[in-house]
């Protein structure tokens, strides 16, 4: 089997029957949520734990707050508060162990990096070193991340048997980008999606779309772009036609499998027939219905030209695929997990 690893950000549950290592992940390290939350204080700790700006063992209960964060090793705190600023070379570091590891044998390495979540951190290194202030510092420093990760795969000649994808879970915050200055450190800066419209939290293209890039020198083509509709959730399936592991069969899979795609093989299509953000619009090849307005995404990135009223039969069209999600979500959702909450107690008049 493989040997697997989760370094990063998580965000799927910090307690221990929804961390890493309760799925199926052979080890975990990293910040269990996104870096702007705070500690649970019931959260176990490491008997090394190293405590830091003033966090002693009999305090650490009344030092949570807003932007602290632990750093986690599997099931334990290592670090609290941990210090962001070294985040990301320490994700790159421990991937890079890891990789050196098991270099003899199949991994798979999950590696969902903090930055450039807000609050922005880079390395002292880094800092300063772009254009545009701390946004462009802490990309910078992924970059760099990136190229040390790819140049141990080539120094260990595991390149060519080894898939690398590149990819976002969102767009950009729609925060002030006057901070765009070289040097400043201005820690809650957002990024931008020209030419698409919109940001992280909208059903509009700039707050889903992402660019993707696959890297597998001699299977994947060099150099070459594909613009169909896949999705992250498309991983599981496509990894698992990969290696010759088999889809669970007890729920629904929504992913597809995404390898003829990648191999650019002649005539290779997209498989969703619909694309669904959220529950609020769809994507059926060119056209994205989002509430009372349809637009041709091959002639209008920008989503600027509602043509509604002219396409009655599409948005019809959509609007049954849409439909037929809702539906389909209603009967197959599942309870969410952790424990029960408290009801909530109304105020007295």
């Amino acid at each position: 089997g493989y040997a697997t690893a989760c370094i990063g950000k998580w965000h799927l549950g910090h307690l221990k029957e929804f961390l890493p290592t309760s799925q199926g992940f052979d080890t975990y390290f990293g910040v269990p949520y996104s870096n702007d939350m705070t500690l649970d204080p019931t959260q176990p700790l490491a008997n090394d734990v190293v405590l830091r700006e003033g966090v002693t063992l009999e305090n650490i209960k009344s030092r949570v707050k807003k932007n602290l964060v632990p750093l986690m090793r599997d099931t334990e705190i290592i670090e609290y508060p941990t210090d962001q600023n070294t985040l990301t070379k320490r994700y790159t570091e421990e991937a890079i162990a890891f990789i050196k590891k098991n270099k003899e044998k199949p991994f798979f390495i999950y590696l969902p990096h903090t930055m450039p979540h807000i609050p922005l951190y880079a390395a002292p290194q880094f800092e300063g070193k772009s254009e545009i202030g701390l946004y462009g510092d802490t990309i910078e420093e992924l970059d760099w991340s990136t190229g040390q990760i790819l140049d141990t795969l080539r120094k260990l000649k595991l390149d060519k048997n080894t898939l690398v994808i590149y990819t976002s879970d969102n767009g950009p915050w729609k925060l002030a980008t006057n901070s765009w200055v070289k040097g400043n450190m201005n820690r809650r800066v957002g990024g931008f999606a020209h030419p698409l419209k919109g940001y992280k939290f909208s059903r509009f293209e700039g707050g889903m779309r992402v660019p993707t890039v696959m890297w597998w020198p001699g299977r994947i083509p060099a150099g070459k772009e594909c613009s169909e509709v896949g999705a992250s959730m498309d991983f599981l399936p496509t990894c698992a036609a990969i290696s010759g592991a088999k889809v669970p069969d007890d729920r629904v899979i929504d992913g597809k499998n995404l390898l003829p795609l990648m191999e650019g093989r002649k005539e290779a299509k997209s498989p969703h027939e619909a694309f669904f953000y959220g529950t609020e619009a769809v994507r059926s090849g060119q056209w994205k219905l989002k509430g009372r307005e349809l637009f041709d995404l091959e002639k209008d990135i920008g989503e600027t030209k509602n043509l509604a009223s002219t396409n009655p039969e599409v948005v019809k069209r959509l609007g049954g695929y849409l439909a037929a999600h809702k539906e389909d979500l209603a009967k197959n959702k599942r309870p969410a997990g952790g424990p029960p909450k408290e009801p909530r107690k109304r105020k007295k008049k």
